[in-house]
């Protein structure tokens, strides 16, 4: 495998960092994961966008332009024969001084672009997921909640308690108690003919691929509507689904052990999702 490492594209085993990048010692950093179809990228630019805003929010210089950094995921494509794939875009703030304070005379940051194998999924029998509620509180109104940061515990440790219920995936609260999202990816839930989805005050990550249903929605011609939403509301919901750039749209097949009823609904979104993905739809 060959990995992009600061301008160079070197073997993966030759693909290290210094024990004193600041994304190493401290999460100092910010990452993007977008699907590969075709040697397209899905929505780079919105990607870049958010990875970009982040940066300027962290105050880590962007160390290539959009363009170079396209440019460069298109050889890695070709250089690993890997036209179907998940692209991952890490930044970290690079080597600093001990301690906190980000400042920095010489301020380089590390910047690594990589491919990994996309999971399969067999559109005509697409992943269904138990899902739990999660002990973990995420803040309401997180300004950092709006970026991909490196550091990434709660997720980890909801996700652990997803693996010991022997789950797919968790749902996390905030600190109002209300459900805000997966470890991984957005939720979305169906009241009859409208798609829920809580806001983005809640302390969601706003994802790309949320940002998708949501157009696709609109192209749908279907009800949307951003609403916080209680663990014991959203049992009640017709319809429970997840979105996130490495699967797409998956929907739930059980919460807290409560079966969910599949939708028709969630198809059709799903069918114009995966269109999208195949025609690089930006």
């Amino acid at each position: 495998m060959i990995v992009f490492l600061n301008g160079e594209f070197v073997p993966e085993e030759r693909a290290t960092v210094s024990v004193f990048d600041r994304g190493f010692l401290y999460g100092d950093g910010l990452f993007e994961t977008m699907r590969v179809f075709n040697g397209k990228p899905f929505r780079w630019r919105q990607h870049w966008e958010r990875l970009e805003r982040g940066a300027a929010f962290l105050k880590i210089g962007l160390p290539f332009a959009a363009e170079e950094l396209r440019d460069a995921a298109d050889q890695l494509f070709t250089r690993n024969q890997m036209p179907n794939s998940l692209l991952r875009v890490a930044l970290s703030r690079g080597v600093g001084a001990r301690g906190y304070s980000p400042k920095s005379k010489d301020q380089r940051p590390t910047l690594v672009m990589s491919l990994h194998p996309a999971p399969a999924v067999n559109p005509g029998h697409p992943p269904r997921w138990k899902l739990v509620t999660s002990s973990i509180r995420l803040p309401a109104n997180d300004p950092l909640a709006a970026f991909k940061t490196a550091n990434k515990l709660p997720q980890i440790r909801a996700r652990s308690e997803a693996d010991a219920a022997g789950a797919d995936e968790a749902l996390l609260l905030n600190t109002d108690g209300v459900v805000v999202e997966g470890t991984s990816c957005n939720l979305f839930w169906l009241d009859r003919d409208t798609l829920s989805t809580p806001p983005a005050t809640s302390g969601i990550l706003p994802g790309v691929t949320r940002a998708a249903v949501l157009e696709i929605a609109g192209l749908l011609r279907l009800k949307t509507k951003e609403t916080a939403l209680r663990p014991e509301e959203l049992r009640q919901a017709t319809g429970i689904f997840l979105s996130l750039s490495s699967l797409g749209l998956i929907e739930a097949q059980s919460l807290d052990g409560r079966e969910v009823k599949p939708s028709a609904m969630l198809k059709e979104l799903r069918d114009v999702y995966l269109e999208m993905v195949r025609a690089g739809t930006a």
